[in-house]
């Protein structure tokens, strides 16, 4: 029987510690289920990128890393925004996985509720490899870089991301 794990994150965008733990994750299982969540959002300060930029930044990371592509899933999950029906939400846009790998503690609630193996990844400099920090970082010209995958710097370039995060920081609104 093949052992799949399941990751869900927004990777707005991938950094350095989802790639590790991925990498940790795959080292326990036979395949993996990533997860791409909040996958309807794009173009916000908090969710800037498409769910397409983020799987190209995803495959292209993992890839770098030696992963064998053909087993790793990757799944957008758009927010339905109601906890009772959720697990089953991404049950049906999922292939069958059987451990659920989450540090968040609501999200592993939910799925040992309905009956899924649940484990907490380890945490690898979550100050530093944390979306909203580097999302900041893009914003005020501060080095971003080496909190991502090289690959994801590439797509960056390639989508003009920091150009989107700059023009989406910016307001109409007066400032008191």
């Amino acid at each position: 029987m093949v052992t799949r794990g399941l990751i869900i994150g927004r990777f707005q965008p991938p950094h350095r510690g989802h790639i590790e733990i991925c990498k940790k994750i795959m080292s326990e299982v036979d395949e993996l289920v990533v997860g791409i969540g909040s996958a309807q959002e794009s173009h916000t300060l908090e969710n800037p990128f498409t769910a397409g930029e983020r799987i190209l930044m995803l495959t292209r990371s993992l890839a770098d890393e030696g992963i064998d592509l053909s087993k790793v899933h990757l799944i957008p999950i758009p927010d339905v925004n109601n906890n009772a029906i959720w697990v089953t939400h991404v049950v049906s846009l999922s292939p069958p996985f059987h451990i659920v790998y989450s540090g968040n503690p609501l999200v592993r609630r939910l799925f040992k509720e309905t009956g899924f193996e649940t484990k907490k990844p380890p945490m690898i400099k979550r100050k530093e490899y944390w979306g909203t920090e580097i999302r900041d970082r893009m914003i005020k010209g501060k080095n971003w870089q080496e909190l991502i995958p090289k690959a994801v710097v590439g797509v960056m370039q390639e989508i003009k991301g920091i150009d989107r995060m700059k023009d989406l920081s910016k307001t109409d609104y007066l400032l008191r």
